[in-house]
Parts: structure tokens; sequence; C-alpha cells
């Protein structure tokens, strides 16, 4: 007797008729069909590289609203950073730890306007996670909301969220939605009353980068969506798809759930450093995390290799020191437009961090030097 195979479902994107429509070839990506490429990898990524903006649909990462008046005591408890220093209009990263201090998911909290006025106003927060840490997120949260004043809502199904990188990312939200909307710190977090063909959207304008370039996420309801995504078009950003993300992100030194940490990482190992407070109060996982730190330090960490040429890698390839000891293994790898030459996401051991280490990277019979650099490869310059 055979046993049932559960389907698969294959969720789809309120744009995905806008990118079928710019001929998108798309892939399936934890869970969702994301558009891979519009055709030219290269100029996508140069959208963003070279002194344009780049526009990427975002909109599988999970997104959680929080409120409540007992909601910055809950979520101090569940994450690593501290919720008592987070402002109405800022946000945070931070990690989402299990009690032996790995890693369940990494976040951004964004503190909206408070829900209410006066006596009765209510912080409201919005979580932002990736896509396959989305669920683990909401059931950690959940499990709370019976214990006191501490709602949850995933608005993930009714949200999208754009996102325009690049140098001119300021300029072209700025024209779209604003002067206001891009005159922000780092950390910034505005919501915008956008008035388009005689609709009024409101739209969550996030200071954030996911490629170390300037950037803006946009978050708006599904209806909006579409005339968003055009006038962002419209005011000069280029489409671009996942695989050009991908090389991005690498160069980014961003790591990815599921391929650069998961949940045998400690939070610390995976160069999260400032989604870590450690001078909150108690958090679950904290005292592990505490631990490493004051008393001594992660025996690995994920860092940065660089390679002299273009090298023929993959993830999972082992890493020696000189001497031939194993040291670690790549996570992420890609070639760098930017350096011309491949770069690495990779795991070291402890005593072989510090920049300008050089080591020999394992793949078949082949072995390539490397050299460890500080993330996001700083200090590198291409070939």
């Amino acid at each position: 007797m055979t046993e049932p195979v559960e389907e698969l479902t294959i969720r789809k994107l309120a744009l995905d008729e806008a990118h079928a429509h710019l001929s998108a070839s798309m892939t399936v990506r934890d869970g969702w069909s994301a558009p891979a490429s519009y055709g030219d990898v290269t100029q996508e990524y140069a959208a963003v590289r070279e002194g344009g903006a780049g526009l990427i649909d975002l909109s599988p990462r999970g997104r959680l609203l929080v409120s409540g008046s007992e909601a910055v005591q809950f979520l101090n408890g569940l994450i690593t950073n501290d919720m008592n220093t987070l402002e109405i209009g800022q946000w945070m990263p931070a990690a989402f730890p299990n009690v032996q201090g790995r890693l369940v998911a990494s976040v951004r909290v964004i503190r909206l306007k408070d829900e209410g006025t006066g006596k009765d106003a209510c912080p409201t927060f919005l979580i932002d996670t990736e896509a396959t840490t989305h669920e683990r997120v909401l059931k950690t949260i959940e499990r709370f909301t019976l214990a006191g004043d501490f709602r949850v809502n995933d608005i993930t199904s009714e949200t999208s969220m754009l996102s325009v990188q690049g140098q001119k990312a300021a300029r072209i939200v700025d024209s779209v939605l604003g002067e206001a909307a891009a005159a922000s710190a780092a950390n910034a977090v505005r919501q915008i009353s956008w008035q388009k063909d005689a609709e009024t959207a409101e739209v969550t304008v996030v200071h954030a980068s996911h490629t170390s370039e300037n950037g803006f996420d946009l978050i708006v309801r599904n209806d909006h969506a579409n005339s968003l995504w055009n006038a962002l078009q419209e005011a000069g950003s280029r489409p671009v798809g996942y695989d050009a993300l991908e090389i991005l992100r690498i160069e980014a030194g961003v790591p990815r759930y599921g391929v650069d940490m998961d949940n045998t990482s400690v939070v610390t190992e995976t160069n999260l450093d400032d989604a870590v407070s450690y001078t909150k109060g108690c958090y679950i996982g904290q005292e592990i995390i505490a631990r490493i730190k004051y008393r001594g330090h992660v025996a690995k960490k994920l860092s940065g290799v660089v390679f002299d040429v273009s090298a023929a890698i993959g993830a999972g390839a082992l890493i020696n020191s000189m001497d031939g000891k194993e040291i670690g293994r790549v996570t992420s790898v890609t070639y760098s437009p930017k350096l011309n030459r491949t770069v690495a996401l990779a795991y070291l051991k402890y005593d072989y961090l510090a920049a300008d280490t050089v080591v020999k990277v394992l793949t078949g019979d082949q072995e390539f030097s490397a050299k460890v650099v500080v993330l996001p490869f700083e200090g590198v310059t291409a070939t």
C-alpha cells in the first residue's frame, strides 16, 4: 500500500501578471513562484551596482504585525536585541534564538505608529523575516498570545514588499512618493499616504539595504502593488530578479537562512553581531549567547573568502589551512562582477578569521588559493 503524497502548494505573488508581462523567467523559491530573471542577469546586476537602481519584488518575505500593551515585554523575552531602545519610526535587526542559543530566524523589527492615542496607545511592530522562516516565527510568537495583551496578525498574503536598491534609490523613491519618503536615517521608517489616480495608498517606507547599496523597502497592500511597481519603473528603476539578487547579497555579505545559517548555528556564529544586545535583560537562549561572549569566543564564524581568479567551486567545498588542517566550509559562492573574481561566504574556525589569512579551498581533485576578508569584502579591489 502506497502512502499518500502531500502536494506542495506553490504560492503566487500579487504581481505575478506584472512579472509575466515583463517576460520574467520564474523559479520556485521557499514555496513561492518568483522571478529569477527578466532576461539579462548582467544588466539587472549592473542596475544596482553601477549607479542606477534596481526594483526587486521581495513579497515572499514574511510580514507579521505585533501589537498590544505587553508587546514590548513579550518580544523582549523572545529576541536578542533590546526592544526598549526601539523608537517609533525606526527598525533594528534581531534574531529569534532557541534555548541553546541557536538560530530560529533572523528578522527586522520595525516600530510603527502606536495604535490608539493617549493612555490607550499601544505599540505596534512589524516583524519582517525571510520566507523560509516565516512560519516558524509566526508559531513562536503565537504561543504567547494567550498569556497577555499581545496580538499577532500575519499580513504576508495581504501585502507586497517592493525594494529599490542602488545609488539612485532615494531619488526614485522621492520622485514617486514625495520628498519626505527617502529623507531619513539609515534605520528610519516612514508611513506615507500616496495619492495615485484619485486613490490613496498607505505605503510603509523602510530605509534598508539588501545589497550594500542604498535601499528602501516599500510595503503596500496588494490592491495598490501594481500601481506602485509601475510608478517605480517609470521613475527609472529596473526590475531585478533573484538570480542577480543572489550575486548582490553574497557580495554584501548577507547570510541566507537554510544556506548560510540554520537551526544548528549559534546566533553569534552567523555574523549577525548588530542583532544582539548584551545589556538587556533575560531572553530565550541569552545565557548561552552571553557566556560565549564573556567567557571565550565562538568556535567558528561566517566570514568572507576571496579568490585570485574565477574559481569553479560550489557550496560545501572544504577549506584547509596552509598546513593541511580542515578549518571550514563554503556556504555560498558566486562570481563577483564588481571584483572580477570568485567570492564566497564560509564558516571558518576562530584561529583563522584574521583578514588576509591564506587558505586552500578544495573541490574534487582541484585546490584553489584564497584569502580571508572582513565582510562585506572590505578592502578588496577588482583584478
